[in-house]
């Protein structure tokens, strides 16, 4: 590596090291506090999120198997959190779409900067019934649901002039007729076995709480994690 370029990583590195963490003011978490049920305790820290202003606050980063075998992440919106799980929508031709019909397990992370504040968990996925995921895309907006029609998520794409055009006809659809759904639109659920609370310190003594149950009929069990 030639010197200006060695001189180049290391002023990155030093500017990396710099720059500040857990600026807070983070938010106080007591584990002996903490419900039994995991969803109940996500939903608790997501209003604290939404009442803190965190951008987004329903945000999540998708983590699938790809083809190759290697990991795959997108960010995605969370559509709703019940006693069957996390859910969020995609089009089941789409590279996460057939990432998961060939592996049906995936890992979603929520983070709140503002609060210091991370929930991890993963499990199996389970896509919804037709009527299910019909439902989701008719709920959203006319933008949404006119490139849910195209189904060409991730292709090669020619130019924006023709990404412009498509949409426009797709949209002029959805507008004369507004029941139009992609029968590949796909509400799938993540059934977690692990779902990890993880609540920052400036000292470092960050605290962490796992649920973890064998199978989706068993009782959560409660354990602490170190740092």
């Amino acid at each position: 590596m030639a010197e200006g370029a060695a001189g180049r990583v290391e002023d990155v590195r030093q500017w990396l090291r710099g720059l500040d963490v857990f600026a807070g003011p983070l938010a106080h978490f007591d584990p002996e506090d903490a419900p039994a049920d995991p969803v109940e305790l996500f939903l608790e820290w997501l209003r604290a999120a939404v009442a803190a202003g965190v951008p987004d606050p329903h945000a999540m980063t998708l983590s699938t198997v790809g083809e190759d075998g290697g990991p795959d992440a997108r960010v995605l919106i969370l559509k709703n959190v019940d006693g069957g799980g996390w859910q969020f929508a995609a089009h089941a031709g789409s590279p996460k779409g057939r990432q998961l019909a060939a592996r049906p397990r995936a890992a979603l992370t929520f983070y709140w900067p503002l609060l210091g504040r991370q929930v991890r968990l993963r499990g199996t996925v389970e896509p919804a019934s037709p009527e299910e995921s019909a439902a989701d895309l008719l709920a959203r907006s006319a933008p949404a649901r006119a490139e849910a029609l195209l189904g060409r998520q991730s292709r090669h794409l020619p130019g924006i002039e023709e990404r412009d055009r498509v949409l426009r006809e797709a949209l002029a659809r959805v507008e004369s007729d507004p029941g139009a759904v992609s029968p590949e639109w796909t509400l799938y659920t993540v059934v977690p076995a692990h779902v990890e609370f993880w609540q920052a310190d400036k000292g470092r003594r960050h605290q962490r709480l796992r649920y973890e149950r064998p199978h989706p009929a068993a009782e959560w069990q409660r354990h602490l994690l170190w740092p």
